[in-house]
């Protein structure tokens, strides 16, 4: 395995800004997944009672619209209260080591000799550390955060929206624009191939066993839209 100049590996996220990127490259992923579903989902199901396209348009538009906001809405609320949780860490942080330097020096000195290193290594890590960056010592060892890379609450919310309405507009088009005999099994092959594409997606974004995730999101979207299909079938026969 090859090394860059600073001796880090290429294929290891050593990167400035990580955590905004995987915050808001799993708030897509995810989003994309939900309005796949939930709309093929609703379109299907009415599909299901009725083959008039507008209520099928109808039905789809207000799955997305609805569903779009209520994700945005969530991942700013979730994210905005990880964002208030590390922030205020950083300030309590920052206020020990002005009130408490030197006990705050022997912290980081344990924290490093609990890690395996000998005291005096130790002793010395932590000194040069706090004399480089104290806060960004304290903050990496103690609790995993990077202050210059807090996530943002905004960059989840949109990119949640952005990739509901893109993982949405799929089912949609698939549906409307199919001919009545074949659009329902059509668009259950579509909808479950692109879920399953998420789901590898979702699984390497994570690291994880990327077949099995494709393999579990595929059951639940196969559930989900067998579901509704079966109700939809189900009133509009009872209606008819």
């Amino acid at each position: 395995m090859q090394e860059s100049i600073d001796g880090t590996h290429p294929d290891e996220p050593h990167r400035d800004g990580l955590a905004q990127r995987l915050n808001w490259l799993r708030a897509g992923v995810l989003g994309a997944n939900d309005g796949i579903v939930s709309v093929a989902a609703v379109v299907v199901g009415v599909a299901g009672a009725t083959p008039a396209v507008p209520a099928i348009v109808t039905a789809g538009l207000a799955a997305l619209v609805g569903g779009a906001i209520s994700m945005a809405l969530g991942e700013y609320v979730s994210v905005s209260s990880q964002r208030d949780s590390e922030r205020a860490l950083i300030s309590k942080e920052r206020r020990e080591l002005s009130e408490m330097p030197e006990q705050e020096l022997e912290e980081l000195t344990g924290l490093y000799r609990a890690k395996g290193l000998s005291e005096e290594t130790a002793r010395r890590v932590a000194e040069e550390l706090t004399a480089h960056d104290a806060l960004a010592a304290h903050l990496s060892a103690e609790l995993g955060i990077d202050q210059d890379d807090v996530v943002s609450p905004w960059h989840a919310a949109l990119a949640s929206a952005v990739a509901f309405t893109l993982g949405a507009i799929l089912p949609m088009l698939t549906i409307v624009f199919l001919p009545e005999q074949v659009r329902i099994p059509v668009t259950f092959a579509v909808v479950l191939v692109a879920l399953a594409v998420t789901g590898y997606v979702a699984a390497w974004i994570g690291g994880s066993s990327r077949g099995k995730a494709a393999l579990r999101v595929v059951v639940g979207g196969l559930l989900a839209l067998g579901a509704t299909f079966a109700i939809g079938t189900l009133l509009g026969t009872t209606v008819a």
